[in-house]
């Protein structure tokens, strides 16, 4: 059928094929899911852009690996994950994680009353700074959970481990932050 928007597969069987039109439209699909994982690991703006960079150019690359059926996007987050995991090593630890740049904020039309910003404000810092203090095996489920919304399946797929395990992780790390952030 004419005219009718490319599926992913189709779009993927295509890329795999040579078409960069294809492989564009993947990323135009998924380039922001992919900055906010690699801002999740390097902590750094710029960083995150280079690794996204980076990381696009490797999926291309490696377009004859991607197991024909399966969801791209974990796939591609997956790479993403690694590129930032490696230029981290490479760069030594940051100062204290900041996600401003990687969440959207969510205005829901009404201005909040500045008190009600302080305090949001506040919540969040205190959130994001509980959710560096974790370890890493938390830390990334959690932030691929609910800081970047993906499914456990896509988290599994992500991280390399299996669906149980994220299941345990996050109740975990939640476990973790809510004592670090004085809750019971």
């Amino acid at each position: 059928m004419e005219g009718r928007p490319l599926n992913e597969s189709e779009l993927v069987a295509n890329a795999k094929n040579g078409d960069l039109a294809s492989y564009e439209q993947l990323v135009r699909e998924h380039q922001t899911i992919a900055f906010r994982v690699a801002y999740v690991v390097v902590r750094d703006h710029s960083e995150a852009e280079d690794v996204t960079q980076d990381a696009l150019v490797k999926a291309h690359h490696n377009l004859n690996r991607f197991k024909d059926g399966s969801p791209f996007r974990p796939w591609l987050l997956k790479i993403v994950r690694n590129e930032a995991l490696n230029r981290r090593r490479g760069l030594g630890r940051r100062e204290a994680m900041t996600l401003r740049h990687a969440v959207d904020p969510s205005s829901g039309g009404a201005a909040p009353s500045p008190e009600t910003a302080v305090v949001d404000a506040e919540d969040q810092r205190a959130v994001l700074e509980a959710l560096d203090r974790l370890p890493e095996r938390y830390r990334s489920v959690l932030a691929a959970r609910f800081l970047l919304d993906l499914s456990e399946e896509e988290t599994a797929t992500m991280l390399g481990v299996a669906k149980g395990t994220v299941k345990s992780r996050t109740s975990r790390g939640l476990e973790k932050m809510r004592s670090m952030l004085g809750e019971s």
